[in-house]
C-alpha cells in the first residue's frame, strides 16, 4: 500500500480547486499518515491573518513529527513544508477544473472551520467565487512560481505531478512506482 515506509512525509499542493484536501484525505485514509490540513491552522480567531513569522513558527510544530501528509498551497512558506518532505505530489488539475469546483464549493459549506471562525452561506459563496478569476489570471504564474520552489527546496524528495482523475486513482491505489512515475502522471 502506498506510501511505503520512505515516504512518510508527504506535501500536496496544486492551484485553489485542485482537489488537494480531497486527494489527501483519500491518501491519508489508504496511508493512515496524519492529515495536516494547513487552512485550518493558519487563520486565527475571526479569520485573521498571522504574520509570516508566526506562521512559519506555527508550520514548524506542526511539521516537527515523522509522519503527516500536508496539503495546502502558501506558497511563502512552502519552502518549511519541502525542508521535511520526502514526497511531493503537486495536483496539476487544468485551470477550467479548478475554477468550476470553486464555483460549486461556493455552495457547500466547509465540514470544519478554524478555530474561533464562524462562515455564513453568503460569505462562503462571495469567497469562493472570487477565486475564480484569481484562479485564470494566476494559473500561468502559480504553477511557475511553484515548480521553481520545488526545484530549489524539493531536490531530495520524490515527486508526482497527477494529470488526470486516472493518475491521482492509480496513485492512490498503489500503482505509481518508486521512481514517481505512472500512468498519465510526469515528474517536475
Amino acid at each position: 500500500m502506498y506510501p511505503n515506509e520512505a515516504q512518510r512525509r508527504i506535501v500536496v499542493t496544486g492551484m485553489a480547486g485542485a482537489g488537494k484536501s480531497t486527494f489527501s484525505r483519500a491518501l491519508a485514509v489508504k496511508s493512515g499518515l496524519p492529515l495536516i490540513h494547513l487552512d485550518l491552522h493558519f487563520w486565527k480567531a475571526g479569520w485573521t491573518e498571522p504574520s509570516e513569522a508566526e506562521w512559519r513558527e506555527k508550520q514548524r510544530g506542526l511539521l516537527a513529527n515523522d509522519a503527516w501528509i500536508a496539503d495546502g498551497n502558501y506558497t511563502e512558506t512552502l519552502d518549511l513544508r519541502l525542508e521535511r518532505a520526502d514526497t511531493v505530489v503537486v495536483l496539476a488539475t487544468p485551470w477550467w477544473r479548478c475554477a468550476g469546483r470553486a464555483l460549486l464549493r461556493g455552495c457547500r459549506m466547509p465540514d470544519t472551520l478554524p478555530e474561533g471562525c464562524e462562515y455564513s452561506a453568503w460569505q462562503r459563496l462571495r469567497d469562493e467565487w472570487r477565486l475564480i478569476p484569481l484562479i485564470w489570471r494566476n494559473r500561468r504564474a502559480e504553477v511557475e512560481r511553484e515548480q521553481a520552489i520545488i526545484a530549489r527546496h524539493g531536490q531530495h524528495a520524490t515527486r508526482h505531478v497527477l494529470k488526470s482523475k486516472r493518475a491521482i486513482r492509480e496513485f492512490l491505489d498503489g500503482s505509481v512506482d518508486v521512481a514517481g512515475r505512472g500512468h498519465g502522471d510526469g515528474s517536475i
